[in-house]
């Protein structure tokens, strides 16, 4: 019994060397070399917009060699995307070129399936010089990121924004030597955030004779594909511009003979009034929320109240302005 040993007692000896691995795992320990290009890496979504990119501008060059119209151009892919805006959706894009917002290029499906609102687009954007561009549906929804384009996507370049006070500057010599008539009318807005907003406030601009919104560089809507869909296109007509710091532009304005007068309910005079309206005015409005902030109050000339019902809390900051840009308009009118 002794020479027998119990089986579940017996050490069993792993296979292989117990120390080290006499040099055969020294290839495993060698580096790979550096980390590969985004976009040299088959899995990263980078080289497949590098090869979709590659290959639709493949394609474009041979259109553009062979003498087609801009109607059989492809897609140039997804390039510049971060700068540039989309408008997608058939309604969307109809609405957009009818309103005359700035475009590079319609992209159109192969084999999109034309209805009225795919034949006015086409039809709209050769009258402008919009160069067409085909493209099959899976390049429009990398283009997209999968978003509803039913066929149809519309891309609008970056808007460029001038400087605030060399645009107050600029319209306030233009009046001053008679080129323009009515005395220089800004509204710059503190703490607005809705593009749809700011799209708004640019149309009621552009509406009562305004000439300039300037909007701060931080915390602010921009004019985005929305805001040029919201203005109806008065963002043509009307430039926006930008201030580093809104204070310091508000502090400029009033140098030049601005008079800077702030919206709130609880202002020191009552829009009706007002008796500064035949005077160079910027006229500041603030969020619907928080209203004007600390500083852009205390920086105003005076601060103005629309009379409403007490019932009504406040009102919404695009209607505020379109309210208060007429009344000025009429007094300005009655006072010439």
């Amino acid at each position: 019994m002794a020479n027998n040993p119990r089986s579940g007692a017996v050490r069993k000896l792993k296979k292989g060397p117990l120390k080290g691995t006499g040099g055969l795992g020294r290839k495993a320990l060698e580096g790979k070399g550096p980390t590969p290009k985004a976009e040299e890496r088959t899995y990263h979504k980078a080289y497949k917009n590098k090869q979709l990119a590659e290959r639709s501008a493949a394609k474009h060059s041979a259109g553009a060699g062979a003498g087609g119209h801009t109607s059989n151009r492809r897609s140039s892919g997804p390039k510049g995307r971060a700068t540039e805006e989309l408008v997608t959706g058939r309604n969307s894009v109809v609405e957009a070129l009818r309103a005359g917002i700035p475009a590079k290029a319609l992209y159109v499906a192969v084999r999109v399936d034309m209805d009225e609102r795919v034949r006015e687009s086409i039809k709209l954007a050769n009258e402008r010089g919009i160069p067409l561009l085909e493209a099959h549906k899976p390049e429009l929804d990398r283009l997209t990121e999968d978003a509803i384009h039913q066929g149809l996507v519309l891309q609008i370049p970056p808007y460029e924004y001038e400087d605030a006070v060399d645009m107050a500057s600029e319209v306030m010599a233009k009046w001053k030597k008679g080129h323009i008539a009515n005395a220089p009318l800004i509204v710059a807005l503190d703490g607005i955030t809705d593009t749809r907003n700011l799209g708004a406030i640019i149309r009621s601009v552009s509406a009562f004779s305004g000439h300039a919104v300037i909007i701060p560089e931080r915390r602010s809507a921009g004019v985005t594909a929305a805001a040029w869909k919201t203005s109806a296109g008065a963002a043509v007509r009307v430039p926006v511009a930008k201030a580093p710091n809104l204070n310091r532009a508000i502090g400029a304005f009033q140098k030049m003979g601005y008079f800077v007068l702030g919206l709130d309910g609880e202002g020191d005079v009552s829009l009706p009034d007002l008796g500064l309206a035949k005077d160079p005015i910027c006229l500041v409005v603030g969020s619907e929320g928080k209203g004007l902030s600390r500083l852009v109050r205390e920086n105003c000339d005076q601060i103005v109240s629309i009379p409403i019902n007490s019932a009504m809390e406040s009102l919404n900051a695009s209607m505020a302005v379109g309210i208060s840009l007429y009344e000025v308009s009429k007094q300005r009118s009655t006072q010439a």
